[in-house]
């Protein structure tokens, strides 16, 4: 068939690592499947906290810094954006931190939202998210590393946009080709450019306190002059600071393959967003004694103008360490990717091709070609400042409905167990965020684009009640899939049973 049937067990008491094992990973016959999976079963608080802080590091902190300002119109109070987005993280994540103590299932907010609220919401999420979420995020990462790829070719004026769109859809074929070729030089690539972006912030925030030293805060007096007040505009602001902190809940899409998640999951968290955060705040400071505001404004690629101005004949390092950062991030992204597209497959929410791999090279291709597509179209059809709102009202949408599940189990459910709880005013004060920042930018500044987004998710009914709810699987869909699995070369895996 070409959507499996629904598991039918109890939501919040069916946490058995083995049932929700990752279908990609679990082949008993291929080594290379059954090394990953030993590798995934051995994450340690190390390895958490490289996992979180690597892919919250990405093009955001590149990207973000002239649109904060743009929308907060100082200095001083984005700033305050950046610290406040942090704080948000944070408290984010310590909440997720709970939930993955109570539900020890890999899947993040899929799972969360399917085990509390059941298959119709799940679906939905999951629906949106393989298809306009996490293609939308792959294709703001890889518009930003275009950006930086090719500013030194034009220096002195903004790169053309023909030029930049055709280098981030060269970014994502490249990309698919790696991950489809080969499980271990996806997961090599993403460590080598990991050490990349950490040179290139350390870089940043050194340079600046050498310039904050000699004297160069022009830039921070009358700091709070001239500070936006429209809760739309702050709520846009927070999107493209959000941005930068997003994959503060990656952790939680592993939770099976943690040691003692109950202790790791937390501890990361405290550790990795903290110093995410202090990053962020030294670069942004570092970005504004290099250059007045007006110029960081006026900025197509904030740290390559850092770069001429700051490091002279030496800033073609900028941007080949913000470039490798940035494609970096982008494997990571591509590479996690299929992951929603396999659990959603597990229980019966995506059609069955997407949950199967190459019968030699054991990659998702099938999920892989479908998201490389899908973002591909969000390339040539958008901006990464338009694509950024667009993820980012999409994504609090359902942060906000997976708190409001933790806060459902915290009141109705105290005694399911759990080793870790967050005070319950953390949740509160996220969910408030979520609803703000959802809300804000419909109320102050109402777009078409948002009346889309949200017809979209409820277009899902469509393909919910016939093809999950009353499983009717056309004849022509099984054709289809046969067909694919001997075009793609792939079949179905098998479950590790031990």
């Amino acid at each position: 068939s070409t959507m499996r049937e629904r598991k039918t067990t109890d939501p919040l008491h069916s946490a058995d690592p083995l049932h929700s094992a990752d279908p990609l990973h679990s082949s008993t016959d291929v080594s290379e499947g059954k090394e990953k999976l030993r590798l995934k079963r051995e994450v340690g608080l190390i390895s958490g906290v490289s996992l979180i802080a690597g892919t919250m590091i990405g093009s955001g902190i590149f990207m973000s810094p002239e649109w904060v300002l743009h929308h907060m119109g100082n200095p001083a109070s984005s700033l305050l954006i950046w610290a406040a987005c942090g704080l948000l993280a944070m408290f984010g994540a310590l909440s997720y931190a709970e939930l993955g103590t109570i539900i020890k299932e890999s899947g993040g907010e899929y799972i969360y939202i399917l085990r509390i609220f059941g298959s119709f919401p799940a679906f939905l999420f999951a629906y949106t998210s393989v298809i306009l979420v996490r293609p939308a995020g792959l294709a703001a990462v890889c518009l930003s590393f275009a950006e930086y790829a090719i500013a030194p070719f034009y220096p002195g004026c903004s790169s053309p946009q023909v030029v930049v769109k055709c280098t981030a859809a060269a970014c994502i074929l490249i990309l698919t080709i790696i991950n489809c070729l080969n499980v271990r030089l996806a997961t090599s690539v993403m460590n080598i450019f990991t050490a990349a972006k950490l040179l290139a912030l350390l870089m940043i925030v050194v340079g600046g306190l050498v310039l904050l030293a000699n004297g160069k805060t022009q830039s921070f007096q009358n700091g709070f002059q001239g500070t936006t007040a429209g809760i739309g505009t702050v709520g846009v602001a927070f999107y493209q600071g959000l941005w930068s902190y997003d994959g503060w809940n990656n952790l939680n899409y592993v939770t099976e393959e943690l040691k003692k998640p109950e202790v790791t999951l937390p501890r990361a968290v405290m550790i990795a967003i903290p110093l995410v955060t202090c990053l962020y705040l030294l670069v942004n400071v570092s970005y504004l004694a290099a250059m007045s505001p007006s110029e960081l404004l006026s900025s197509g690629a904030v740290a390559v103008t850092w770069g001429d101005k700051v490091l002279g004949s030496w800033a073609w390092l900028i941007s080949l360490s913000v470039a490798l950062s940035t494609f970096g991030s982008s494997n990571g992204t591509f590479f996690s990717g299929g992951r929603m597209c396999y659990i959603a497959a597990r229980e019966g929410h995506m059609p069955d091709i997407l949950s199967m791999a190459h019968v030699r090279c054991l990659t998702p291709s099938p999920a892989l070609l479908f998201t490389s597509a899908m973002s591909l179209i969000m390339i040539l059809s958008g901006n990464f400042t338009s694509i950024v709102n667009f993820f980012s009202f999409m994504a609090w949408l359902f942060y906000g409905m997976t708190i409001s599940g933790l806060l459902y189990l915290k009141i109705k459910k105290p005694e399911l167990p759990r080793s870790y709880k967050v005070p319950i005013i953390i949740p509160i004060i996220v969910l408030m965020a979520a609803v703000y920042l959802v809300l804000a930018p419909i109320i102050d500044q109402p777009q078409m684009e948002i009346l889309y987004i949200i017809l979209f998710i409820f277009s899902g009914i469509i393909f919910y009640f016939p093809l999950v709810h009353f499983k009717y699987h056309p004849h022509f869909l099984r054709r289809v899939t046969l067909h694919l699995q001997l075009l793609l070369e792939v079949a179905p895996t098998t479950r590790d049973e031990n």
